[in-house]
């Protein structure tokens, strides 16, 4: 049975990982060097073997995968791959060539894992591969006698909408039961996101206010900094609508906006978070910004006519007794001004006629906000008003800051991807989206992605186009952030 480690957490019982697309850049950036950390916390079981696996045209033998997972994890690794923990680590890695027609490599290195831990080993499978091959890997797991027993962890995207999501569900239920299937979304594994659900269940102060009587409006916004970086075959086929706001930002208003569970177990979060989707309006494409920033349609593989969406901003309504009437906005987007991950809840103002119109003016016209900065490790910032020192009676808005990373030390925080998979070899699927949430996902989007309102240009290194500022009103964007 599992055993706690060092660091208080669990460790799942003995396992065998086969990583699926091994040489690609997902491995090579967060599953390698992500398995690595968990080792050396202490959370990987006591008896484990990693095998990669890719195509045969590109396979590797197990001393150049071994050089392969030196090479990731010494630069993207968050320590350096030496002495005794590495040298243990690199000993449990192997390689298993696999192709459709001849998995027999792979199905030998697997075999051979099993029977050097001895016992009957758990059975995971991460699908580090593009989602056009999910589900021919699927097929070839099934056929190879590789999912009995054996749980799958599943990469973005889940489909592009609700034919193809129903598809690729039918796919993998077709081998694997959904109680074995672990969807990744790598944000839901964040600390500062599990600390939501703290903040809004565990404090008083929180959770009667956390309803539409109290809360006028509420913000998730992801810019990002960066630009497509190269990646227009993927970028042209999705764009940041799907990419993004259904994967990711969905995701975190289910966290945000679902009712009290009645444990924190998986079943009933997904229950209360599928309740949340099921509450949702459809999109109304007149309430939704897609921009695209300058240049984009010269960069190499990009169709230079491309209606491709590079930001995509919506407003978003739920239909139930807690939320009614509370506008969601959600945005995210690529070549914008900062890289950031916030959620800002907006507060009601109470009467402000006791205050002189100039002790009102001296604010800055958005205080009453409860901002969770959820880039790990994360802060929580409420924001208020107070008096100016002085004669006058002045407000100004002040502060008060919770800083994750100056509350607690980090030697053992996980980062998304190291979390959520010890979640998956534990079984445990709190943090992981089910096929009934991803579809009704594409339900609410159908209207966008029939009737998609045209791109409008924005300046790379801007906070988008102007439009933005009409879609939130009478409210304003958190970011940028007042002076």
């Amino acid at each position: 049975m599992a055993t706690p480690p060092s660091s208080g957490g669990p460790t799942p019982d003995d396992h065998v990982i086969v990583i699926s697309g091994a040489t690609g850049d997902l491995a090579r950036r967060k599953l390698l060097p992500g398995l690595y950390h968990l080792a050396r916390a202490g959370l990987l079981p006591g008896h484990y073997r990693i095998i990669g696996s890719a195509p045969a045209a590109v396979a590797l033998n197990d001393d150049a995968f071994r050089a392969h997972a030196h090479e990731a994890v010494a630069e993207f690794g968050r320590t350096k791959p030496e002495g005794r923990e590495w040298r243990e680590f690199e000993s449990r890695l192997t390689f298993g060539a696999a192709d459709p027609e001849d998995p027999g490599p792979l199905i030998a290195a697997v075999r051979e894992a099993e029977r050097a831990i001895g016992g009957t080993p758990g059975l995971l499978h991460h699908l580090a591969v593009p989602p056009q091959a999910c589900a021919s890997v699927v097929r070839m797991l099934g056929a190879a006698g590789l999912a009995q027993d054996a749980r799958v962890i599943v990469e973005k995207p889940f489909g592009t909408d609700l034919a193809s999501a129903r598809a690729l569900n039918q796919a993998i239920h077709t081998v694997f039961d959904e109680s074995r299937v672990f969807r990744i979304d790598h944000f839901l594994g964040k600390e500062s996101v599990d600390n939501i659900l703290a903040l809004r269940f565990a404090n008083g102060l929180l959770e009667p206010v956390w309803n539409r009587d109290h809360i006028s409006h509420v913000q998730i916004d992801v810019p990002e900094h960066i630009d497509i970086q190269g990646r227009a075959h993927f970028f042209e086929g999705t764009g940041t609508f799907r990419d993004m706001i259904v994967t990711h930002l969905f995701q975190l208003l289910g966290f945000i906006a679902m009712e009290p569970p009645a444990t924190l177990d998986a079943n009933s979060l997904r229950a209360e978070k599928d309740k949340v989707f099921q509450s949702l309006r459809p999109l109304d494409p007149a309430r939704v910004v897609r921009g695209q920033y300058a240049g984009y349609r010269d960069e190499p593989g990009v169709d230079p006519a491309s209606d491709t969406e590079t930001l995509a901003a919506l407003r978003l309504e739920i239909d139930n007794w807690r939320w009614a009437g509370v506008p969601f906005y959600l945005r995210s987007g690529k070549a914008l001004a900062e890289s950031r991950h916030v959620i800002t809840l907006g507060f009601r103002e109470p009467p402000l006629r006791m205050f002189p119109l100039a002790a009102r003016e001296s604010a800055d016209g958005r205080h009453n906000e409860l901002v969770i900065d959820f880039d790990d490790p994360g802060t929580i910032t409420a924001r208020f008003l107070v008096k100016q020192p002085g004669p006058d009676m002045r407000l100004t808005q002040a502060e008060m800051v919770f800083d994750y990373a100056g509350s607690f030390t980090q030697d053992h925080a996980l980062e998304g991807y190291e979390r959520l998979i010890l979640d998956a070899m534990l079984g445990d699927q709190s943090l992981f989206t089910d096929a009934a949430g991803i579809e009704r996902l594409w339900e609410v989007a159908a209207p966008l992605l029939q009737s998609p309102p045209p791109v409008e240009p924005y300046a790379p290194g801007s906070w988008g186009p102007d439009s933005l500022r009409h879609l939130i009103r009478p409210h304003r964007w958190h970011l940028p952030e007042a002076s």
